[in-house]
């Protein structure tokens, strides 16, 4: 099995296309394609895994489905019966793979929650001995395990990295009532 890293719908409007997940427009609604493709520190890899994209899809899907009764979503169906009429003939690739979404306003604010010190936080930490504004002990090391977990925010880019910001910065962005 070949793992799928691009879709080509045959539909009037181009997808646009994330690190992972095709997005079409559909007019009222959006058809979001979970590919195969691998990102890593937000880098698209050359190589998929198969089938990766079904269980992203469906780990999203169950817990958008879970817990539709605390947060409302996007989510609308993953029925092949409710894909375009021009797409039923293509259920097989997609079946387990998209989601038909309400088109929402997109919050361009990626929130991470760190119980260690890794990655993007480990390079702000050597810096700064903070990670998005929160002071840290000195002296931990690469993948040390936080006193306790923090909220470290960071922007939403379109391409290349994602860049830590500070809760302050996020209220400024997006609002005090949608950071609370």
């Amino acid at each position: 099995m070949e793992a799928l890293l691009e879709t080509n719908l045959p539909l009037p409007n181009p997808p646009r296309r994330g690190k992972v997940r095709d997005i079409y427009d559909l007019g009222e609604e959006l058809l979001i394609v979970s590919t195969d493709r691998i990102s890593a520190f937000d880098w698209v890899l050359p190589n998929g895994i198969p089938h990766k994209g079904r269980v992203l899809n469906q780990l999203s899907s169950f817990w958008f489905r879970k817990l539709s009764h605390v947060v409302p979503n996007h989510l609308i169906s993953e029925s092949p019966n409710r894909l375009p009429a021009v797409l039923r003939h293509m259920s097989g690739m997609l079946e387990g793979r998209f989601m038909l979404v309400k088109k929402v306003r997109v919050v361009p604010i990626e929130c991470v929650v760190r119980g260690y010190l890794a990655g993007s936080g480990w390079k702000e930490y050597l810096r700064t001995h903070a990670v998005c504004g929160v002071t840290l002990p000195a002296g931990l090391e690469q993948s040390s395990r936080l006193p306790e977990p923090i909220f470290t925010p960071a922007t939403k880019e379109e391409t290349g990295h994602d860049i830590n910001i500070t809760e302050e910065e996020m209220k400024i962005r997006v609002g005090p009532e949608l950071t609370k």
